[in-house]
């Protein structure tokens, strides 16, 4: 059981907890599903190894092995570390159907999943950099 609510930008409760422990930057995209501008992320051009975590619950996301530069202004992984490290939600925001990945420890919104990325996988997990943290190897 984790010591923290799970991310619910309609509950009260939930926004109190983590408004108090995030950035307002961070507090916008990874509880009010926000998008940070494009190619402004601290890990758009990371080319460090390690392990990528959730900015939230720190729970492991990508590896830097899966990472791409993919040209769309923000990190794009290929794979997440695990199958059941995201969760993936239906997202009709803009107008259209995208699917939105969030951690699935958390709850915290990451960005979004595209159909057109490299093998061996054919996706593109486009990821706000605001909503994730690097632990390098070594």
């Amino acid at each position: 059981m984790n010591d923290f609510p799970r991310i619910d930008p309609d509950n009260p409760e939930s926004r109190t907890y983590w408004k108090k422990r995030l950035t307002p930057e961070q507090f916008r995209v990874c509880v009010e599903r926000g998008t940070e501008r494009p190619f402004t992320g601290e890990y758009t051009d990371e080319e460090s190894e390690g392990v990528y975590h959730c900015i939230c619950c720190e729970s492991p996301l990508f590896r830097s092995d899966a990472k791409f530069h993919s040209g769309c202004g923000w990190p794009s992984y290929f794979e997440p570390v695990s199958e059941d490290a995201m969760e993936e939600v239906d997202d009709f925001l803009i107008g259209y159907k995208r699917t939105e990945v969030r951690c699935a420890t958390c709850g915290a919104h990451l960005g979004h999943v595209f159909p057109d990325g490299p093998k061996p996988t054919g996706l593109r997990y486009c990821i706000n950099s605001v909503c994730i943290q690097l632990a390098k190897d070594g």
